[in-house]
């Protein structure tokens, strides 16, 4: 999987970047996702000749700063925050449910958007979904974490509405062309699923200053170690954080002596790795026994049925960290992107298993009588390939499979993972290129498109229009996008289905066939997307003159 930008938590809305953006194109920002919602909630509310009143009026109206206000949440938008409307105004409030009265601080007002940011103070009233009891003392205060005050079964219900809603705001598609939204597919862990985390500590007051005249930094104290608080660029000290994996929670413990020992050495603040790994030994008699008496404090033993997984915590980033899914072994940089809730990953590798080459469309389109058939699918493209997860675990579907990253180091340990896992060298490849140039490394006699399938997975910011503008012209038979961030799919798959702009000779090549969200982060309002697309029957060549027919 390809290297993926941090969460932007933690801080506020709508920050301005002092360098002014020049592409149009959404990118998926809290900012675009939040304000599409505020937008839609205003649209549907339909004051009478009465009611009405004007912009300036609201403005008068508005809370101060710092004013606490008690108001009605509407719903959830799909940053995880809620919504509440009052006199043509929209609160924004972090931790709500819908139907919940909340008292709330507001900080911000944008009166040209009519939404004001608040903090949240209290409950005055739960509303239906608000029921159950958070497992993290930090709650409500910490940034990682939006939804431990709701039923799993909700936030499952929520997550497939920010999908729904990212393809209506920002696909540009017609409702015709987008399925029904399958339902959300749950983590098997909803706590203790998360294999990495990275805690920091700021530098103390006056360091930079001191560094910069060649003083000592000195220390009057031991920092807050932990994560940013809600709304704000603070860290806050946090000793544990239930979501982390058991291994993960130990180590974050003693990172935090260890940095509190010694806090004297540094000279700055830093970012602490926190990474689960895996040491897989085939079980024997009174093993588990045996290792139970001897397992450390440093360590966690889990029994998978003919070995035994012994889990640690690597701190350095240099390190190489090693995770098994099902019976895949991965291996990474300790300090690399790799998804962190492996619980997830058997069942998302699964389900794309399972779609990954199926035909629906063209099943009906036999059933009705057409003499139509497509060739056999018999090889993948896996872009921003990563180490190689999507590669090695949908290889054996394929006579040909070739996974292609940017980063050199990436493909290093994607061809070492190929090895781990014995996979033929003459069927598996994997080779650094730019996404930009990326299909140019394809050999499309060995790769024709309407043999093969493409799985696209990139960082948060999706796919960029050179990229998309390659993939319709080489045109495969299907398409896997997978997703960390569904408004930026969402994007990419409208320029896909829909063509883009001055590419009207591309356009309506492809359909979606499905879409589903999967849950990789339970307790947050993120969800990751699964598209699966197939192109249309229309007879086409692409523009390096390979057939791109999916009849013969």
């Amino acid at each position: 999987m390809a290297q993926k930008r941090p969460f932007n938590e933690g801080k506020r809305h709508f920050k301005k970047s002092k360098k002014q953006k020049t592409s149009t194109a959404t990118e998926g920002s809290n900012e675009e996702v939040l304000l599409a919602d505020i937008r839609s909630l205003l649209k549907d509310v339909k004051l009478s000749d009465t009611e009405a009143v004007t912009g300036e009026e609201v403005a008068k109206q508005l809370p101060e700063i710092h004013a606490e206000v008690d108001v009605t949440i509407s719903e959830l938008s799909s940053t995880g925050d809620g919504l509440a409307l009052e006199d043509g105004q929209v609160y924004v409030i972090p931790f709500a449910t819908p139907g919940d009265v909340v008292t709330a601080r507001v900080y911000k007002h944008f009166e040209e958007e009519s939404y004001s940011l608040a903090d949240f103070v209290k409950v005055v009233k739960a509303g239906e979904h608000r029921t159950e009891k958070p497992k993290c003392q930090y709650f409500t205060k910490c940034s990682g974490c939006q939804f431990q005050h709701m039923p799993y079964s909700y936030q499952l219900v929520h997550k497939r509405s920010i999908v729904e809603k990212a393809y209506r705001n920002f696909s540009n598609l017609p409702a015709s062309a987008v399925p029904t939204v399958g339902d959300t597919i749950g983590s098997p862990l909803q706590y203790g699923y998360r294999t990495k985390l990275t805690p920091h500590f700021d530098g103390p007051p006056g360091g930079r200053r001191d560094k910069r005249h060649g003083i000592k930094v000195t220390w009057p104290e031991v920092p807050p170690i932990g994560f940013m608080l809600k709304g704000t660029r603070k860290t806050m000290d946090i000793e544990d954080c239930p979501i982390g994996t058991d291994a993960v929670r130990i180590g974050m413990k003693k990172e935090r002596k260890r940095v509190s020992d010694n806090i004297d050495s540094y000279q700055k603040g830093a970012t602490l790795l926190l990474r689960e790994n895996t040491e897989r030994i085939e079980k024997v008699a009174g093993m588990i026994e045996e290792d139970k008496e001897t397992e450390s404090k440093d360590e966690v033993i889990e029994d998978r049925g003919s070995f035994v997984h012994r889990k640690t915590c690597i701190t350095d980033h240099k390190a190489v960290s090693t995770e098994y899914v099902d019976d895949y072994r991965l291996d990474n940089p300790a300090g690399a992107f790799f998804q962190n809730n492996n619980s997830v990953l058997p069942v998302v590798t699964q389900y794309i298993r399972d779609h990954i080459l199926e035909d629906s469309l063209q099943s009906k389109e036999v059933a009705n009588g057409s003499s139509g058939s497509s060739p056999k699918i018999k090889n993948m493209i896996d872009a921003y390939c990563g180490s190689g997860f999507f590669t090695i675990t949908l290889s054996s579907m394929f006579s040909n499979s070739i996974g292609i990253d940017i980063s050199g180091q990436s493909i290093d340990f994607a061809s070492k993972n190929a090895e781990l896992n014995n996979l033929p060298k003459e069927g598996t490849h994997f080779i650094a290129a730019d996404a930009t140039h990326l299909f140019a490394s394809v050999d499309t006699e060995k790769f024709p498109p309407a043999e093969t399938v493409v799985v696209i997975d990139p960082p948060r910011k999706g796919c960029d229009e050179g990229f998309i503008r390659q993939l319709l012209s080489y045109g495969p038979a299907r398409i896997c996008y997978v997703s960390c961030n569904v408004h930026t799919q969402a994007r990419d798959v409208g320029w896909i289905v829909g063509g883009l702009p001055g590419s009207e000779k591309l356009e309506g090549q492809y359909e979606i066939e499905s879409l589903r969200g999967f849950d990789f982060f339970p307790q947050t309002s993120h969800v990751e997307g699964v598209a699966i697309l197939r192109r249309k029957a229309e007879q086409g060549t692409s523009s390096n003159g390979a057939s791109v027919s999916n009849t013969e």
